[in-house]
């Protein structure tokens, strides 16, 4: 296998690269709409390798509509 472009390549095709994965897991939980968008941008660069994303990130992507109040909550989270 081989790194390119923050991707590991091998035989079995294209994956990201798990140092990647472990930044965004330690994102820290957003506190508005603004940094909500800036994780969903992040993730959503590698929503082809995840199965279901957009459902998985719809609590998230609630939280970034107009004149909606900001509630971070257990589905919130959970999605995160």
């Amino acid at each position: 296998s081989m790194k390119f472009l923050d991707h590991v390549i091998n035989i079995q095709g294209v994956h990201v690269d798990p140092a990647k994965v472990e930044a965004i897991k330690s994102w820290t939980a957003p506190k508005s709409p603004t940094e909500v968008r800036k994780f969903l941008g992040l993730a959503g660069y590698y929503r082809r390798f995840i199965e279901g994303f957009s459902l998985t990130a719809k609590p998230l992507t609630k939280l970034t509509q107009k004149n909606k109040t900001y509630e971070w909550g257990e589905e919130e989270e959970e999605s995160f």
